[in-house]
């Protein structure tokens, strides 16, 4: 039998915590809390971490500046609590590196079931450190100009080998593009073929994810040669795919 997943409640509310915490267990999950970010860096420093719910609006250190500080040393999932559901609060969140994000106040059941769809994305064990040359089974790798996609590692790396760090919902969006090459896609179909995420209507998450990963995979993200924008259309991966 597997190990729970252990979730990471990050909030300077007390009551937040302890409701979180009290239904999460009740719904299978190992749940940590911490008020503030010295509490977050010793919860995580055991390394087992399977998704932060982390508050935006918090004394100190606030949300932000946790979630970039989480996303430089791990790809933990993050899904961030937002004061009020503005397109600014949604929007600055997921450039900070939040997979999702939930406004206050929320429902439970929505946060189980946010919690649920990111973590559908996530492997139960974490895959084992890719050895300096591998075979990977046929099929599973997506290779463009040098750099390659591994589908089952889910894993990028340039072409001189180094490892990018994509967040989830990144990763979702690079398989995309990299399976549908020199193919015009718009937001509706980009967010049909993201799996697992539960996008609005007009959702311009979907933007702000693709500015994210130019930043990443572009030598020049304000020119872009692999991810361009066909105005009024969409976005296309203008690059050849081979599978391997």
């Amino acid at each position: 039998m597997s190990e729970p997943r252990h979730i990471l409640v990050v909030d300077d509310e007390p009551a937040i915590r302890r409701m979180l915490r009290r239904y999460l267990e009740g719904e299978g999950f190992k749940v940590s809390d911490a008020a503030d970010g010295a509490g977050m860096r010793r919860a995580f420093a055991p390394g087992n971490i399977d998704l932060v719910l982390l508050d935006l609006m918090m004394p100190g250190e606030d949300g932000l500046s946790l979630a970039r500080d989480i996303r430089q040393n791990t790809r933990t999932p993050i899904i961030m609590l937002t004061g009020k559901d503005e397109l600014i609060d949604r929007v600055v969140g997921l450039e900070a590196g939040a997979d999702d994000y939930i406004a206050k106040p929320f429902h439970l059941r929505e946060v189980l079931a946010r919690i649920r769809t990111v973590l559908r994305r996530i492997p139960e064990t974490p895959d084992p450190p890719a050895p300096p040359v591998a075979t990977p089974a046929t099929g599973d790798v997506l290779a463009f100009q040098g750099w390659s996609l591994d589908l089952l590692r889910r894993e990028l790396r340039r072409p001189d080998g180094e490892p990018v760090a994509l967040t989830s919902g990144e990763f979702e969006l690079m398989r995309v593009f990299a399976s549908h090459p020199n193919r015009v896609l718009n937001r509706d179909q980009l967010m049909e073929l993201v799996k697992g995420r539960d996008w609005e209507p007009f959702d311009r998450a979907v933007d702000t994810q693709i500015g994210r990963l130019r930043k990443k995979i572009e030598t020049d993200p304000a020119n872009p040669d692999l991810i361009k924008t066909v105005r009024g259309a969409g976005y296309v991966f203008a690059v050849a795919v081979a599978r391997h």
